[in-house]
């Protein structure tokens, strides 16, 4: 193990990750950092709605379980946490964090709040000309519907808190790889302007953040693309050099692998261009990376490159777009595809002899062709199949009156249904503009058990 190297490990790449992985690498990693990534698009204006119904609310529901689960161990072994697990409320998420503490009687434990992703206000009073992206709409056009508006900040933001003693450091949104590329900042005294290095951390970040996927999680295809132990699947750690560049491993005898194919196809993942990767920090260039088995479950990453960072952030708009009303119901046995497709056909005459064909829906055979679609075959007859109807509507209404019209083919429909569902949900939507990077203004807060 190279002792010059800084150790980060991965210790969740979505808000419900698995949590054992996480201890594992609390305790034997050797870590220096540990990092949460449990922020996704929509997720951070759910977690506003959660707000305004508790004012206690809006933080990650799984951080308590998260904070008792590891917090011993990092506080044990000087193990530095860092998460967006803050979601809405960072603040009060602190304050949870500090909540364990006292209960785990572990004493002394400081918690940084890094404040300032929230731009609704600002926006709602000066960015309603902003154009949506891939929209031809502008924020004012939303404005009625909008639930939260949140800037992905950049590792600069964070770099304050860990200038603190802090041992848990908490976010809201933040760009996923600045969670990594921050404590590399800190620690190697990378200058804000050094693009390629802070290239080559978000390409760090990137490796990290979705965690089991690069150690063969999302990776696993039985008989194509096997992976040893998967039951027991390791989350990533990355030994991080002072140059950049680094080495992809996991916790020895855990479950999955690493290698260079795990690797690409994480370093792949939701790259639209690999030459020029938007971040707050830098404009990440992956076009030249080279990656190298050198040892088992080691992939070594070099040739990451940046460019100067842009003069806007990205900004992520939660809003109401309407319901979902959704149904479903099971047929099995001789004639099951039959039967199935003839109560998917009677409920889209009903629902359209009710007003409901304009509206947007899904009339699925699962097994059959609920991910290809229409003319796709299961091949042979299948033994079973679900239907399942769903539509987007206005309203609450009507999309119980969509979800109701599928359970009554219990009666009204063709023989031998059973185990119908159902279910209606408010659809909350994302879209994203950009705002001056001049105009989002962050602070921390620094929590201490006596506060």
């Amino acid at each position: 193990m190279d002792k010059q190297a800084l150790r980060i490990g991965a210790g969740a790449g979505y808000a419900g990750d698995r949590i054992a992985p996480a201890v594992e690498l609390a305790e034997k990693g050797q870590l220096d950092y540990l990092v949460f990534e449990c922020l996704a698009e929509r997720t951070i204006a759910l977690a506003q709605l959660e707000r305004t119904k508790d004012a206690a609310a809006g933080f990650d529901p799984m951080l308590q379980a998260r904070m008792r689960a590891v917090l011993p161990a990092c506080i044990s072994q000087g193990v530095r946490i860092i998460s967006n697990m803050g979601a809405a409320n960072p603040l009060q998420a602190g304050q949870a964090v500090l909540a364990v503490a006292d209960e785990l009687g572990l004493p002394q434990v400081k918690v940084a709040v890094v404040l300032g992703d929230d731009v609704l206000a600002t926006l709602i009073q000066t960015g309603s000309s902003l154009s949506v992206q891939e929209s031809t709409q502008t924020l004012a056009d939303l404005q009625a519907q909008l639930i939260s508006a949140n800037a992905y900040l950049g590792a600069e933001a964070l770099l304050p808190a860990l200038q603190t003693d802090a041992q848990v450091i908490i976010t809201g949104r933040v760009a996923d790889p600045a969670l990594f590329l921050a404590p590399l900042m800190h620690h190697f005294s990378w200058a804000p302007n050094d693009w390629t290095r802070l290239g080559k951390g978000v390409l760090v970040g990137h490796l990290l953040e979705c965690a089991a996927q690069i150690t063969g999680g999302y990776f696993a295809d039985p008989g194509y693309k096997d992976v040893p132990n998967l039951a027991r699947l390791g989350f990533p750690l990355a030994e991080v050099s002072a140059s950049g560049d680094a080495v992809i491993t996991k916790v020895p005898n855990s479950g999955g692998c690493v290698t260079v194919a795990t690797c690409t196809e994480q370093l792949l993942y939701e790259i639209e261009d690999p030459a020029r990767y938007l971040q707050p920090d830098v404009v990440a260039d992956f076009s030249q990376v080279k990656l190298t088995q050198s040892g088992p479950d080691r992939v070594q990453v070099m040739g990451g490159q940046g460019h100067p960072r842009t003069d806007t952030l990205k900004v992520t708009l939660g809003y109401r777009d309407g319901f979902i009303g959704e149904g479903q119901i099971s047929y099995a046995g001789p004639g099951a595809q039959a039967r199935g497709q003839l109560a998917l056909d009677l409920v889209r005459q009903r629902l359209a002899d009710a007003g409901y064909g304009k509206f947007e829906g899904r009339y699925d055979l699962m097994g059959v062709n609920a991910i290809f679609g229409p003319g796709s075959s299961a091949g042979s007859e299948p033994a079973e199949v679900r239907a399942r109807v769903a539509l987007r509507v206005p309203t609450l209404q009507q999309a119980t009156q969509v979800a109701q019209e599928v359970e009554a083919l219990y009666t009204n429909g063709p023989a031998g249904g059973g185990g119908a569902s159902r279910s209606v949900r408010e659809v909350i939507a994302a879209a994203a503009v950009l705002m001056p990077r001049s105009a989002v203004h962050t602070s921390t807060v620094l929590l201490t058990q006596d506060t």
